[in-house]
Parts: C-alpha cells; sequence; structure tokens
C-alpha cells in the first residue's frame, strides 16, 4: 500500500505513534521517528528492525525540529508522510493549574504540531500526506481538562487551516481523534500493572464499547489517511474513540 513512501512520526518511540511506525512500514513505508529519550527510541527502532531512522529531538525545540529536517532530508530526500503525533497530556484543574504546565502543554501540542509541520514541509512531496494527532476531548467539555482539550482543538483546526493553504501543492492535511487508549502516557511513572489495569477497566467502564482502546486501532486509521485510500478526504478527522464523544 505504501511501497516506495517515505514517512516521519513524531513521538514514535512508544504508543500509538509506535503502533503508527510498525504499521506503516509493514505496508512498506521507509520510516523515520523521533522522541525525546535515546534510549526508548533504540528501543522502538531495534523493535521496528530494518533502517528505521530513528531521531532524538524535542518537538518544542525548533532548533531540534531544524536538525529533524536535516537528518530526514539527508537519510530519504523527501517525504511523503508526515504523522504529528507527539503529544502531552496533563490534568489542569481550572483552579489549581500553574502557568508551567499551560506552557508544557501548550508548547508540545499546539507550537509543536505547528512547527513541525513548517520544518518538514519544504521536503514533503506534492500530493502527500499529513496526518495530525487530536484527541476526543476536541469535541466535549471535560472537567479538569481544559488547556489539554483547548491544544486538541487548535490541532484540529490546523486539519482545516493547512488544508486550505496547501491546496495548490495537492498535500492533504486530516486528523485522528483518538479516545482513552492503553498507552504509556497514560499509566503513571510509580503505578504497578496492576493498577494501571484497575484504571483501565474504570476508564474503559465509561466508553461505550466497554474498554480503551488499543495503540493498533489508532494506527489502522493512520494508515487509511496516510494512503490513496483517503485520496478524497481533506481536512478531515476521523474519530477513533469507542463512541465515548457520540454516544
Amino acid at each position: 500500500m505504501l511501497q516506495g513512501k517515505t514517512a516521519l512520526i513524531t513521538g514514535g518511540s512508544s504508543g500509538i505513534g509506535l503502533a503508527a511506525a510498525q504499521m506503516l512500514r509493514d505496508n512498506g513505508a521507509r520510516i523515520a521517528i523521533t522522541g525525546r529519550s535515546r534510549q526508548k527510541l533504540d528501543e522502538a527502532a531495534a523493535a521496528l528492525g530494518g533502517d528505521v531512522l530513528a531521531i532524538a529531538a524535542d518537538v518544542s525545540s525548533l532548533a531540534d525540529l531544524a536538525r529533524v529536517r536535516t537528518e530526514t532530508e539527508a537519510a530519504f530526500g523527501s517525504l511523503d508522510i508526515l504523522f504529528a503525533n507527539a503529544g502531552a497530556a496533563l490534568a489542569t484543574p481550572l483552579a489549581t493549574t500553574d502557568e508551567a504546565t499551560y506552557h508544557n502543554i501548550m508548547d508540545v501540542n499546539v507550537k509543536g504540531v505547528f512547527f513541525t509541520v513548517q520544518a518538514v514541509l519544504p521536503l514533503m512531496r506534492d500530493g502527500g500526506s499529513i496526518v495530525l494527532n487530536t484527541s476526543w476531548l476536541n469535541q466535549v467539555g471535560t472537567p479538569g481538562r481544559a488547556i489539554l482539550s483547548a491544544s486538541k482543538a487548535a490541532v484540529r483546526s490546523f486539519a482545516r487551516t493547512m488544508s486550505a493553504e496547501l491546496l495548490d501543492r495537492r498535500i492533504r492535511v486530516n486528523a485522528v481523534s483518538p479516545g482513552s487508549i492503553e498507552t504509556p502516557i497514560h499509566r503513571g511513572r510509580d503505578q504497578s500493572a496492576e493498577e494501571f489495569r484497575a484504571y483501565a477497566e474504570r476508564v474503559g467502564s465509561q466508553v461505550p464499547l466497554g474498554r480503551m482502546g488499543r495503540p493498533e486501532e489508532i494506527a489502522a486509521a493512520v494508515l487509511f489517511l496516510a494512503s490513496d485510500a483517503s485520496s478524497y478526504m481533506l481536512g478531515a478527522e476521523i474519530v477513533v474513540d469507542g463512541g465515548r464523544s457520540e454516544l
């Protein structure tokens, strides 16, 4: 499906990003991934196998993003697919959230996505595909998630505005909107496997399908949006949340 194509996945060392990298690679694409931890990147690259390009980078740093562009261009020459997946998820209660938390979320989720696209746009081939990772939270009012939800609503808006701006190059920009997915971002540093399982069951009970989602279920939507199978989709959003935002 993606033979001969190249793809960059930010936040590709775990969770949804790693699952997407695996699925795109399994379907023929050459893969580059980014992440902040060199160790996790090396482990992910080893798990993916083959000639995966792993670049240690923080998407909130424009200097790091410039290096991502340079290293990707040196390895691939050009890009067909970008999955802007790297993100931060923290609780932000209205009464207690501090400025540092605000900047952490906005710098990664909004600034990071915008400048990731800007950085690699010169490498994107005409007719390529950009997939942005937003969230079901962009559609609902969830207590304690004001800043996270706002950041993801901004990403949803980017899919529309960037699509309009890139029409002349036929670069499609679409969004995938995950619900609650079983990934490391949902697991606390000191949380045991049993504690996380209890958490997953509790969250899953709030989902119409009765469970949290799997990273591979989001990756399948990313594969669709990255491929020519979605050639008539532009500025759109695929919601993969077990019905949580709709039912």
